[in-house]
Formats: structure tokens, C-alpha cells, sequence
């Protein structure tokens, strides 16, 4: 097995962030598309990018695309892929679907159409008329857009999410992968504090915590691909063995959760040891009226409430006009704010640098960047920064 192609699926606004972290993998033949980034790798690159990307939804294994106007080339064309180079005898293989724009409507009736002509093309290579399907998990996707079909195995199983630390309590307001790539849209430094003044159960801390100290995500989780016999587990030992030796735990973090709620706090610490993070990510209990530093420079990246319940707005509209008094006092730093209120740029009390729209589940946002300095160059002892030092063939 050389060359495969591997599909990246994203939320809508973060495939440019998605593209970028797979060519930081080293597969830079990638091409982007709305929801997903295409690229091609091997089967060590379906271990490594499941284990290493940070905002990607899941990988797709790639297995075909072609048109299909009619059911019938729905099925030649699905029944010509090579599925039993992938599919076990024993392998259990639902097959789940979706349409937009194309002739072929009907979702039940792709999804068992693709069902059945799978199953034929495997009659041929392990000679058996019924197949079981006891066995580790295939699941097959059907994809139709404007009459073009996709067809992929999904090689990750539960979602990317998931990374595994998250063993107690209830869903985070924020996923794993958005509050990942609000910390690498905001080009947040390891050597920086990073402050999230909102952090209930402590994910973008977390998450911080995970990039600060280049530790792989999907480290403390499995997939449907592990128990893939088509992938040699020595591969997936050599990509958990390549995880484990890049992580930077020399490296001293200043990333700090804050919250009003003690008990959801205690959910964040529970969380920071499951992630090996214990020590290097630190939370306490503090309004947001309290907040200050004693670092010059520094990163706020917060999602702070919206309002959507019904009366609601009010109280959150009066929250926002206080976050841009108290933050206003942090004239060196940097925010990074996610919201889904259209006036809050008013109620902050000033206009974002830059904003970005992005989706927290099926919620528009806007991510509100407000640039802070760069702080200065250290000087060493005799007055000059490294830099002219460096000039002078010092460094």
C-alpha cells in the first residue's frame, strides 16, 4: 500500500486552519475544499493525522469518486472500487449517506444500493454469500453533491473532539477542535500567558496546554482504524512512539483558566490530570470584574456566554460592556473573543481588528481579534537586543 488519499473534514470556516496543520504533517499536496481538505499520504499519514490534528472533525479514507446520474452507476462504479483490499470478511460495514443537489435524492436508497454492491465486490474476494459483519468497524459514506459521488471509510470513529480526557461531566459549550483553532488563529507563543476569563470546564486552557507543550491530541484515545488489519499495528506504534518523544514538557507554561463557578472548576483541574496537564495549566475560582496581570503582554482567548435564551440578552449585552472596561485596562494584550451577538463590537466598546466568521455547533460566530504590541526585544546586559548582537555575529 503506497499512495493513498485521505479527506480531513472541518467546520465550516476553519478548513484554511485544518490545511495548514496537514502540511505542518508534511503532506503538502492538499487541496481544499467547504468542510474538508483532501490530501494524499500512506498509511503511516492516516495514523499520524488522526493522532495530530488538532481541528479537524474526523479522516475519511478516500475510496472513490465518479458521477452518477442513475442508480445503476451508482452501483458499477461503487461495486469497481477495492473494497476487500480495506474490508475483512468478518468486518462490520454500515453504510450511512447524504445528498445535496442531485438527481439521486433518495438517501435510503443510495446508502442500500452502495450496501449491496460493496458486499458483491467482496462475493468475489472471499468467496462467501453472507457476511456476518462481527468484526472491527468500516463505516462506509455515500456523498452525493450535484451528482458527484464520494465514497469513504471513516478511519477515526468517534469524532476528533474526543480527545479523551473528557471522562466526567457534561458536553463543553465549546468543542475540543473550535477552541483549538482559536488558539492557533490567535498565533499564540508558548512563551506567552494566555488567559481564558470564561473557562467553565477548562478547554481552550486545555487545549493551549496541548499546543504550548506540542503534545499530540488524539494520544489518550483510540480509532476504528487501530483494529484495521490492512494497517500494521507496528505503524500505529511507531506514529504513538514519534507523538510521545515531540512532546516539550521542559517547556514552563503561564496558560490560566478562570471561572465564577467553582464546581465546574473542579471539572477543568479533573480534566487537566486526564490530559497529563496537571501543573502546567492551572485554574481558579474569580469574576471576570477581578481580572488582572502581572505579565506586560499576553493573550485572552475567550468564549464568554451569548445570550440565546430567552431573556438572557440583557444581562449578557451589560457582560460584554464590562469586558471592554476591564479588558481596556490590559493595554498590552492581545483578546481573542467568540460570540454569536451581532452588536458586539458596540457593546465592547470598540472595533476588532479582525473577525472571522466561524460555527460553534450551529451557531454563527464571529471571532473578534483586537492585536495588542509586540513586547520588546530583551536586552542583555550591555543594553543590546539578541537581534543586534546577532548583527554583530554575537549569537
Amino acid at each position: 500500500m503506497n499512495s493513498i488519499e485521505l479527506i480531513a473534514t472541518s467546520t465550516f470556516g476553519l478548513e484554511a486552519v485544518v490545511a495548514q496543520e496537514v502540511k505542518a504533517l508534511g503532506y503538502t499536496e492538499a487541496a481544499v475544499e467547504n468542510g474538508k481538505v483532501t490530501f494524499a499520504a500512506d498509511a503511516e499519514g492516516l495514523c499520524r493525522a488522526n493522532l495530530w490534528l488538532r481541528s479537524a472533525d474526523r479522516v475519511l479514507l478516500k475510496m472513490g469518486q465518479f458521477k452518477a446520474l442513475t442508480f445503476e452507476e451508482l452501483f458499477q462504479q461503487t461495486k469497481a472500487l477495492p473494497w476487500p483490499d480495506w474490508i475483512p470478511a468478518d468486518a462490520s460495514f454500515p453504510v450511512e449517506g447524504k445528498s445535496i443537489n442531485s438527481k439521486l435524492f433518495s438517501v435510503p436508497d443510495c446508502q442500500a444500493i452502495v450496501k449491496k454492491a460493496i458486499v458483491e465486490k467482496m462475493k468475489t474476494r472471499h468467496n462467501k454469500s453472507w457476511f456476518e459483519e462481527t468484526g472491527p468497524r468500516y463505516r462506509v459514506e455515500v456523498a452525493l453533491l450535484k451528482d458527484t459521488a464520494t465514497l469513504t471509510i471513516d478511519t477515526s470513529g468517534a469524532g476528533l473532539h474526543k480527545r479523551g480526557y473528557r471522562s466526567l461531566g457534561s458536553e463543553a459549550p465549546l468543542k475540543e477542535t473550535l477552541a483549538a483553532a482559536m488558539v492557533m488563529l490567535s498565533r499564540w507563543r508558548p512563551d506567552r500567558a494566555l488567559i481564558d476569563p470564561f473557562c467553565g470546564s477548562g478547554t481552550i486552557p486545555l487545549e493551549a496546554g496541548l499546543i504550548g507543550l506540542n503534545m499530540a491530541p488524539g494520544l489518550r484515545r483510540e480509532f476504528d482504524s487501530q483494529k484495521w488489519t490492512a494497517i500494521p499495528q507496528a505503524l500505529w506504534r511507531r506514529a504513538r512512539e514519534e507523538a510521545l518523544d515531540l512532546a516539550r514538557r521542559d517547556i514552563k507554561l503561564n496558560v490560566h483558566g478562570f471561572d465564577i463557578d467553582g464546581g465546574v472548576l473542579s471539572l477543568a483541574r479533573h480534566h487537566a490530570r486526564q490530559a497529563g496537564l496537571e501543573g502546567s495549566v492551572t485554574f481558579q475560582e474569580m469574576p471576570v470584574s477581578a481580572l488582572k496581570s502581572r505579565y506586560s503582554h499576553g493573550y485572552i482567548i475567550c468564549n464568554p456566554p451569548y445570550g440565546v435564551r430567552l431573556g438572557e440578552t440583557s444581562q449578557v449585552e451589560r457582560l460584554y460592556q464590562d469586558m471592554g472596561r476591564i479588558f481596556g485596562g490590559l493595554e498590552t494584550w492581545s483578546f481573542y473573543i467568540l460570540s454569536s451577538h451581532t452588536e458586539f463590537e458596540r457593546l465592547f466598546g470598540r472595533r476588532a481588528d479582525k473577525k472571522r466568521k466561524l460555527y460553534n455547533g450551529r451557531i454563527q460566530c464571529n471571532y473578534y481579534q483586537y492585536f495588542g504590541p509586540r513586547p520588546p526585544r530583551p536586552r542583555q546586559e550591555d543594553g543590546r537586543t539578541a537581534k543586534d548582537k546577532s548583527a554583530d555575529g554575537d549569537v
